[in-house]
């Protein structure tokens, strides 16, 4: 079983489509991590995600914007041989991307990144009320980088 990384466009955001959560990793002025796990969307090398106004992740943010975004999909674990310990690996897929938190302020922006996130889950269009609209926290993060792996792939035979 091998590593394959992947730099497809398509692929990547095929990965991305399959996802249902991503993990968030911050990390505050004194190094110490801090990694969530959050629902989001993506469009066109952007992530948006959303949260409550106040809380420890808006802390952080408030200090250091950079952020590392991870999902990972198909975990499932496989082996080569059942009785030889280090032949088991997890098969996934996986991408990771890095980037800044830019807040949306204005409310289409905001209507319009509810909606994308909603996509990632159902294909319906949403309408969001002004309370909710007001009461929510909207990051944005243009991707600066984004990998992707798949790990577990099978060696392919040449004859």
């Amino acid at each position: 079983m091998k590593t394959i990384v992947h730099q497809d466009k398509a692929f990547i955001e095929e990965v991305l489509r399959q996802a249902k959560v991503c993990f968030v990793g911050l990390v505050d002025t004194d190094g110490t991590p801090y990694v969530i796990p959050m629902n989001f969307g993506y469009r066109e090398g952007t992530f948006y995600l959303h949260s409550a106004q106040e809380g420890r992740s808006i802390s952080i943010l408030s200090r250091n914007p950079k952020i590392c975004i991870t999902i990972s999909v198909d975990n499932t674990l496989v082996h080569q041989h059942p009785e030889v310990a280090c032949s088991y690996r997890m098969k996934a897929k996986s991408v990771i991307a890095w980037g800044k938190v830019i807040y949306e302020e204005d409310d289409d922006r905001k209507r319009e990144a509810l909606q994308i996130i909603m996509e990632q889950y159902v294909n319906k269009e949403f309408r969001y009320s002004d309370p909710a609209v007001r009461n929510v926290k909207i990051w944005r993060v243009d991707a600066e980088e984004i990998t992707c792996k798949e790990f577990g792939a099978p060696h392919h035979k040449t004859f």
